[in-house]
């Protein structure tokens, strides 16, 4: 029975590593210009948006294989539209950022998440600055700036870009906090398609008609129905993969996957993308940031123990710790969390406990 258990666990841990590895790979291939040649992110991004919204209000309203949560217009105005907007910007500059750098920078670059929610946690007043954490968030960017001055193929537009949908993301994390939970909302996966992806749609559709519509009528863009079903079927098995990921392992195992993917996508990089060149000094940066993410992700598995009371009795130690994984945010000074920037649309409870990285967008 448990070798059954753990060979369920690790096949989770697997397709994870896969899915979410191969949507941002996916990604790249459609959007650069070298390859499928349709540079054109917000509309990929919208394309997820629509496919996931469409299969989460089947699954609801149809099949009503899920039931919808109770959503006032009130907690959806005040709630889901400022997380949504946040997101959807996290999803645009995320996807932008691919026509521009390649995917093992992206990745390094992605290093910052835990600083960017640390910063604007700090900001927002639902956490404290630390010492301790601070140290580490600054090992992090030394990391990151170590790892920018070995690109070779440094490009600022691109890691602006990154960077951006970075902190967007972040500050989503952290209202998702601030305005979901402290209201009792609590959304799964399915639900959180349902409300989040179509509101999602709606704001990328004001970037969209501005910057890239009018590209749509004046040049040949390819459009090939079976290459975008998949890639958003890739995306939307994603999110639902993290969701099986999070009812098997524990903080440290999702921390160890989301490192070891991240190790895994760049070498794969390399490979199919060969412009795409790694040098020393990105490894030895990276290997600095990591260490600093490391250590902060220690800290906050310590800090998540430390407030377990002694006395509880396992089924209790089990429940709490369930409870403490799933209201923590992210890579924020909150908790553990595992949301990956290729399907970030889980925002609920569920969602808050994993993400050295396992985590941008596109997009889901």
């Amino acid at each position: 029975m448990v070798n059954k258990t753990l060979l369920l666990t690790y096949s989770y841990l697997l397709i994870y590593i896969i899915l979410s590895s191969g949507v941002i790979l996916y990604n790249k291939w459609v959007l650069s210009p070298k390859y499928f040649n349709f540079p054109l992110p917000i509309t990929l991004t919208m394309i997820h948006m629509g496919f996931s919204g469409l299969v989460a209000f089947l699954l609801i309203r149809v099949f009503k294989v899920v039931s919808p949560v109770k959503m006032t217009f009130e907690i959806y105005v005040t709630c889901v539209v400022p997380i949504s907007a946040f997101f959807a910007s996290s999803l645009w500059f995320g996807n932008t950022a691919y026509l521009h750098i390649s995917v093992a920078f992206i990745q390094m670059l992605k290093a910052l998440m835990p600083v960017a929610t640390f910063i604007m946690a700090v900001v927002c007043g639902t956490d404290k600055a630390r010492c301790d954490v601070f140290l580490n968030m600054l090992l992090v960017s030394v990391g990151v700036v170590v790892s920018s001055y070995g690109e070779i193929n440094f490009n600022i537009i691109g890691t602006v870009y990154q960077v951006t949908g970075i902190f967007a993301e972040a500050l989503r994390l952290v209202l998702t906090q601030v305005l979901l939970q402290k209201k009792g909302l609590t959304l799964n996966p399915v639900t959180s398609l349902y409300y989040i992806a179509p509101c999602s749609f709606v704001f990328l559709s004001l970037p969209w008609y501005v910057l890239e519509k009018p590209n749509i009528e004046v040049s040949q863009i390819q459009f090939n129905f079976w290459i975008f079903f998949s890639n958003a079927l890739c995306a939307l098995a994603l999110n639902f993969s993290i969701f099986l990921v999070i009812g098997r392992t524990g903080a440290v195992t999702i921390r160890v996957a989301g490192v070891l993917k991240d190790w895994i996508l760049i070498a794969l990089s390399t490979v199919i993308f060969p412009e795409s060149t790694i040098t020393g000094l990105n490894i030895i940066g990276y290997a600095i940031a990591l260490c600093g993410v490391v250590m902060y992700n220690y800290i906050k598995i310590k800090d998540v123990k430390a407030a377990q009371p002694i006395t509880d009795s396992l089924p209790d130690r089990i429940t709490k710790d369930w409870k403490a994984k799933s209201s923590s945010d992210g890579e924020s000074p909150r908790g553990i969390e595992l949301i990956d920037e290729e399907a970030p649309l889980i925002t609920s409870r569920l969602s808050h406990i994993g993400r050295t990285q396992l985590g941008t967008h596109t997009a889901v």
